[in-house]
């Protein structure tokens, strides 16, 4: 039975919601400093400029917290936390030039590469155990974990189209991985949400609408990085083969609202990384939503999906019923919003 040290659990989330929610105002005059401005352009929502380099809170919050932490937990391996901040940099410093200059998506997708790479060989892999194919699954690791880190850092990048919406919506899946880190009984990687968790809440004071200033690609790229490393290092070492339905259901808003993007640019024969106003929020504001209210259906999404999650863990046959369930009647919105949409616009 291992034994949780909760008072450091409570500090690393008090710890990463303080540096954070004291280093936003220095965020937004950063962004203002180095030219990181958000005009207004057609598939957004905003009419007037706004700093999108908040991440650089986000990331302060977070990272100078696990750094303090890791003096008093030691249970991740040097390698493995060295190769996961360093990585964790690589895409905060991406994100901060791309908030400046606009990077092209190719480059940016190889850069995330190499961040996902130098975590990988740091020792952090996805092992999937699924008798009797376990040794062809686990030739497969390196890609399948490649694949994950990538695929979550810009899920997450890609619903970053409300105020408070990215940082809500990982907040709530950073809890719901803790909880299940808690049941792994995974410490290091039950400290890594908390301050997850603590640094976006911190955050959303100033990103709530109407929202003072952006994460931008610095805050978002970020965020889905770490939950996927942390989902690695937490839920997929306790649950196996279970681990990757309980990880896209914990982190199923972000995943979902990609996978759907993609199939849609697909079928319009439009470039994947091509931006558009498609998403599910972009939907509910072109259904009458305020962006308040669209934000919290949004969170109110997460938080089902976040418990569905955590109750599928428990391993009870009937949760594996309403969480297909759930795929199908999420499926069903989705289309509708689509087709509601475009005739509403023909």
């Amino acid at each position: 039975m291992v034994e949780h040290n909760w008072l450091l659990y409570i500090a690393a989330f008090a710890c990463a919601f303080a540096i954070t929610l004291v280093t936003t105002p220095f965020a937004k005059w950063l962004s203002a400093k180095v030219g990181a401005i958000d005009y207004p352009k057609d598939r957004g929502v905003h009419k007037k400029p706004m700093p999108r380099m908040g991440g650089v809170a986000i990331v302060l919050g977070f990272l100078v917290t696990v750094l303090m932490v890791y003096f008093f937990d030691r249970s991740m391996s040097p390698k493995q936390f060295v190769g996961f901040i360093v990585g964790a940099g690589i895409i905060a410093v991406l994100g901060m030039i791309d908030d400046m200059k606009d990077l092209p998506a190719k480059l940016k997708f190889c850069v995330q590469i190499v961040a996902a790479l130098i975590v990988i060989f740091s020792g952090t892999q996805i092992q999937i155990v699924l008798w009797p194919v376990t040794a062809t699954l686990q030739k497969l690791s390196i890609p399948i974990t490649l694949v994950w880190i990538v695929g979550v850092t810009n899920a997450v990048n890609l619903i970053d189209g409300l105020d408070g919406l990215a940082a809500g919506v990982t907040g709530i899946a950073a809890l719901s991985l803790m909880v299940l880190c808690i049941m792994t009984g995974t410490t290091t990687a039950v400290v890594l949400t908390a301050a997850l968790a603590g640094a976006c809440l911190g955050f959303l004071p100033r990103n709530f609408n109407p929202a003072e200033i952006f994460m931008g690609d610095t805050g978002s790229t970020f965020l889905g990085f770490v939950l996927a490393v942390t989902s690695i290092l937490g839920v997929f070492k306790g649950y196996a083969l279970l681990a990757l339905v309980v990880s896209i259901f914990c982190i199923g808003l972000p995943i979902f609202d990609t996978i759907f993007a993609m199939l849609r640019r697909m079928a319009k024969h439009q470039p994947i990384m091509q931006a558009d106003r498609g998403h599910l929020h972009h939907k509910l504001i072109d259904l009458g939503f305020s962006q308040k209210k669209a934000v919290l259906i949004m969170y109110a999404i997460s938080i089902f999906l976040g418990l569905l999650a955590i109750f599928i863990a428990v391993k009870d046959s009937r949760i594996f019923v309403v969480a297909l369930l759930t795929v199908v009647v999420l499926s069903f919105i989705i289309y509708y919003f689509n087709a509601h949409i475009k005739n509403k616009n023909q």
